[in-house]
This record gives structure tokens, sequence and C-alpha cells, in this order.
């Protein structure tokens, strides 16, 4: 590789704060005038240990050097800072600093660093008359979507979650995986216990049958691709898998992205159930495929994990653009795994475990290619990007800490809120 494509490919790792502020900067006049006003709708796209790095994977192999992803392609950007109360969040503490606002240890679900329940902003939407829907690729109660919906002392707790997202925050659209927390022991539901491809998964619900709950309480439920599209009424809930809806491992050792409905699929129809309600909704929307690929230094599937969000976030935005009075924002809740990205260089191809890079992966429309490489299996405390286009996205722009994307959120759905 020539020296001049070396410095290319080096160059791709300026980091993001750079980026953020020259975009902001251009875009800002002349988009200010639309991105401020208030979000009647928000969609908000998590693509959970989807750092800047991952970002520019994903584009590289997708659209070039030169193109744009949906996600990147929006008129304001910013930069977040990630720590819980410690310096390595993880997801259920930084989705409860975007959802209340607030620090809190790692595992919390809607709780502060006390152990004191603090009120969401899905709560504060559906307070204000608005729909609300939680979809993932992962368990609908994992811990990114459960922080918007639920308040326990510990992820685990995923059937507990469950129970409250149908009796407490009464969450419209629930899609995703995680059947095994819905169905008690014994009761293997619509998908197998014990299946070839995890032996691990099984039922293993504690609060008794919460699909029959869901029923009874005016939930259409949904299994496959075919019922969800068929599915009928504002309320639904939809599981496809028994946990998540991949199987994450290292490239060859049983690794697989295949979910039964894409997150496309299953975002599509969320938005077109929530927005029958004229008060508006809001949707948090997340792809798991790209934290659990990274931890197991998957390169490969953390890639096509990230494109399958960048679909998801392309329907969104085209929503938007018929519907202007929508926020749309994409961001993560921290970086997994230490990518970096690196060029081609045969001496430096070494290593084993996470010393050794991954790849190499085309760079689309060029005869180029990239390496991934790996620091660690585990997440970091570096910033991570968000974008942001429609509605009060002028208000996502700059450098700030993760609890301050609730205050925006609220100031740009212009919401009452009682802390």
């Amino acid at each position: 590789m020539s020296k001049r494509k070396t410095k290319s490919l080096i160059a791709l790792t300026v980091t993001a704060a750079v980026a953020a502020t020259a975009l902001a900067s251009a875009q800002a006049p002349k988009q200010a005038e639309a991105a401020n006003g208030q979000a009647k709708n928000v969609i908000l796209f998590v693509g959970d240990g989807m750092g800047n790095a991952a970002r520019n994977a994903i584009r590289l192999a997708t659209v070039g050097e030169s193109g744009e992803l949906a996600m990147d392609a929006m008129p304001f950007a910013g930069l977040v800072h990630t720590s819980s109360t410690s310096p390595v969040t993880d997801s259920a503490a930084s989705a409860t600093a975007y959802a209340s606002g607030v620090k809190t240890y790692n595992g919390a679900i809607g709780m502060d660093a006390n152990k004191k329940s603090v009120k969401t902003i899905l709560e504060y939407a559906k307070d204000a008359g608005k729909s609300t829907g939680i979809v993932t690729t992962s368990q609908v109660t994992d811990a990114t979507g459960a922080a918007f919906g639920a308040h326990v002392t510990d992820r685990k707790l995923q059937s507990d979650i469950a129970l409250q997202f149908l009796t407490k925050s009464k969450v419209d659209v629930i899609l995703g995986g995680g059947e095994d927390f819905w169905y008690p022991a014994g009761d293997a539901g619509s998908f197998q216990d014990e299946p070839v491809e995890d032996p691990e998964e099984k039922s293993k619900g504690t609060q008794g049958n919460l699909v029959n709950k869901a029923k009874a309480l005016g939930y259409s439920y949904a299994k496959s691709k075919t019922e969800l599209q068929n599915a009928k009424g504002t309320k639904l809930l939809g599981l496809f898998a028994n946990e998540e809806m991949f199987q994450a491992n290292p490239e060859g050792e049983g690794d697989l992205y295949n979910p039964v409905v894409s997150l496309t699929e299953m975002t599509k129809k969320a938005i077109s159930t929530l927005s029958t309600n004229k008060k508006g909704f809001f949707l948090v929307v997340e792809e798991e495929g790209t934290d659990e690929m990274a931890h197991s230094n998957n390169a490969k599937l953390t890639i096509k994990a990230g494109q399958e969000l960048d679909k998801a976030v392309q329907t969104a935005k085209d929503f938007a653009k018929k519907n202007p009075d929508t926020l749309v924002l994409v961001l993560a809740d921290h970086e997994t795994g230490g990518l970096s990205i690196e060029p081609v260089d045969e001496s430096d191809e070494s290593g084993d475990a996470i010393s050794k890079e991954d790849g190499p992966f085309a760079i689309a429309g060029t005869k180029d290619s990239f390496f991934v490489d790996w620091t660690t299996s585990g997440h970091t405390a570096v910033d991570i990007p968000v974008t942001a286009m429609g509605t009060g996205s002028a208000l996502f722009t700059g450098v700030y800490e993760n609890t301050a994307i609730f205050t925006k959120l609220v100031q740009a759905m212009g919401l009452k809120i009682n802390k």
C-alpha cells in the first residue's frame, strides 16, 4: 500500500470531537430554524458498544471513504462522555443516564446511586399522552431498553422488568428477543429450550406466564415475521428468539447474525403502530449485535450488525422527512473492544487472541482494504458520537455528559418534569 493510502487510513481515526465540531459549524446556521421547536415524535437509536472507530469501520465497509451512512448523514453531531459512577460504564448505567439524567452504579436499571427509583423520559412521554416503544435485537428486557421502562436494582431481574413493562410503564410496543424471561421454567413457549446453537438457552421466567398476561392486557402477540406483519392494534408484543436474536461468538465458532425478523422490519412496524397516536410517540431502537460481537472481537459481524442498524436508521429518517416534527438520534451507550482501524501492513499482522488483527475488510468501491485491531474484550471509557436530525436536533451539538441526553430530550419534547 502506498504511503498516501496508509496516511489516508490512519486519518480515519481522527477523534469524533473534531468531526462533530466541523459538522455542527458547517450545518448549524442553515438547519437551526428547522431543528428548533418541539418534537412530537422521538426515535432514539442505540448502537450498543458502537464507538467512533466502529462507525468508521461500518462506513468504510459499506459506502467507502467518501460515502455517508444514514446514521452519519445528519446535520448535527456531538460527543458524549460515558462514565457511570465508575470510569467505565455498563449498558444499564449508561441507559439510565440517558433515560433519567442521573449517574448510577453499573447494573442499575432506572435507579440512582442510592438505589432510589428515578423516572424515565419514556414515562414522562407516556404521562404527556404519547405512545411508547422499545425495539431491540437483544432480549427486550436487557439493560438498554429496560432502563427506559423499568426500575430494578439489578439488570439480571429480567422477568421483573418484563412485568413492569406491562403493568407499570405500560410500554405500547415491545419487539425483540428474550422469550425465555416471559415463560416460567419448564414452559418452552414458541422457541424450544436448549437449542443446538446454544443449549444454555431455556425458559427461566420468575413471574409466571407473562405472554398470557400481555394478551389479557390487550397486547397483540407475534412470534414470527408473518405474525408481526399481520398484527393489529395499538399495543404489540413480539418475541422472536430465546434470548438475543443472534449468536455472539468469535469468527468461525458458532457466530451467527441472521435475526428471524430484521431490525428494520421491527422498526417499521413500531413506527407504523405508534404513529397512529395524534399526540406522538417515543421509541427506543437498539442494535445489540454491535456490542456482543465486539465482546467476541468479531469484526465481521460487528460490521454486519452496524449495517443492519444503519438500514433501520434510514427507515426512521424516511418517516421524519414526511413528519418534520420528528427527532431522530443515533448514539451508543459506550464503546466495546477498544476497536481501532489500521492499514494493511504485513509486518504488523501478528499476535493471538485480542492482539491478533482482524481482517482484511474491503473498502467499498475501491481495491483497498483495512484491518481491525482490538485492545480488550470489554468496554472502554472513550467518548461516543451522537448524530441528530429533525425537530430539536440542534440541542445535541457540543461535548457533554451522558446525563445531558435526558435534559436535551426533555427540552426537545417540551415535557414537564418533576424531579
